[in-house]
């Protein structure tokens, strides 16, 4: 291969320009490697910069700039700061894309945002009205209305669908704890039994840890289910009851924030099967935060 200081190197049509300076680095020197640093310091800048301004900003010469420019492969600077144009905007929408998702844009205004959002959670739910497997949703709320302990697993996001469960159940007078992390659900299995009731929350249906806690809570002879967004995944083949939300696991943002949604749905729908089947403990809970009721007049 060509090394940058015996002329211009081969490369592909698509080769990216950020990483020739990258690899050129170890060969490069004096002003020339100024000229390096400064680019790949602030790619932005140096696609919008004149040749002039990019070589003030380095403390070199505009021919200097070029010859780092030819080095590359390029006719000149202009090309190769089209290039970093070009590369750098690829870069920073392809994050964007794959981090928010290509329904949001960088500029819109906020009521957009907020539009976006509203309606991705939206359709979201429609979603899950159409997926939800009532029947199975009965039978964990069976189970949860009767069993001596009811374990709740969940990680990261999933933590907070599985909290506001927890903190309903406990409400109402369900003997409920909340885990999360390998050690504190491993040591919660070890105290199982059968009468138990163990779900665990794992939107992607990749979770290890959950996958271990629902295989342990089983050994133990505990009823386990899972709410998730895959329930053709590892974590739901572990589990008894899979409690499908409608809304598919997804790499963006946006569609994951979405996906929220319809899990606090489902756990939303299972506090108030559980309540429907122990309304003493409803009427309990009331009383004890509220007072009795007032006599009605007579």
């Amino acid at each position: 291969m060509t090394a940058p200081g015996d002329g211009p190197p081969r490369r592909a049509d698509e080769a990216s320009p950020l990483q020739q300076i990258r690899d050129a680095l170890g060969s490069l020197s004096g002003a020339t490697r100024r000229v390096a640093d400064t680019i790949l310091s602030s790619p932005a800048e140096a696609g919008r910069s004149s040749i002039t301004v990019l070589a003030a900003r380095a403390e070199a010469s505009a021919a200097t700039v070029t010859r780092l420019a030819a080095l590359l492969g390029y006719s000149g600077y202009p090309a190769l700061r089209a290039a970093i144009a070009t590369e750098y905007g690829r870069g920073v929408q392809g994050g964007w894309e794959r981090d928010i998702g290509s329904v949001i844009n960088p500029a819109d205004p906020p009521e957009q945002v907020l539009t976006v959002l509203a309606s991705a959670q939206s359709r979201a739910l429609r979603n899950a009205m159409g997926s939800i497997d009532l029947a199975a949703a009965a039978q964990v709320a069976d189970r949860m209305a009767t069993a001596s302990r009811i374990h709740v697993f969940g990680e990261w996001g999933d933590a907070i669908p599985a909290r506001e469960l927890t903190i309903r159940l406990l409400r109402i007078g369900r003997p409920t704890w909340f885990h999360e992390g390998r050690q504190a659900s491993q040591v919660a299995t070890s105290l199982m039994h059968r009468g138990d009731v163990a779900l665990a929350v794992d939107r992607s249906g990749n979770d290890p840890v959950a996958q271990d806690f629902l295989a342990r809570a089983a050994a133990r002879g505990a009823f386990t289910a899972v709410i998730t967004g895959t329930p053709d995944s590892a974590t739901a083949a572990r589990a008894e009851a899979v409690l499908f939300t409608g809304a598919r696991e997804n790499s963006t943002w946006t569609d994951h924030f979405a996906g929220r949604s319809s899990d606090t749905l489902m756990a939303s729908l299972l506090w108030v099967l559980v309540a429907q089947r122990t309304p003493e403990a409803l009427a309990e809970a009331f009383v004890s935060l509220h007072g009795p009721a007032p006599e009605p007049d007579r």
